[in-house]
């Protein structure tokens, strides 16, 4: 573990990420496109905000793994602490980047 609690995630688990993280792939050309071609500021705006927000349910997705495996191991491990730690930083890290 070493302090962090790492997430072995099984092909059920990592396929919606992967999609998603396609679609977004998708979008972020998408948006690439319009500057490109210089479409209307309104047009690329919305395309980043777009973008922004699957981004935002990719990180959903994975914060919400994350604290299930790391309750399940709270509540198994020797060392709670550590794992309770874990879970505080990434919780952080993610308010963090929402504000």
């Amino acid at each position: 573990m070493d302090g962090r609690v790492c997430l072995a995630r099984t092909d059920a688990e990592r396929a919606p990420l992967v999609r998603r993280l396609g679609r977004i792939e998708g979008q972020v050309r998408g948006l690439r496109a319009m500057v490109e071609a210089d479409r209307h500021c309104l047009d690329e705006i919305q395309q980043i905000r777009a973008a922004t927000a699957a981004l935002r349910e990719v990180g959903l997705l994975i914060i919400g793994q994350h604290v299930t495996v790391g309750l399940d191991l709270a509540l198994h491990a020797a060392d709670r602490a550590a794992v309770m730690a874990d879970l505080e930083r990434v919780l952080r890290a993610a308010m963090a980047e929402a504000g």
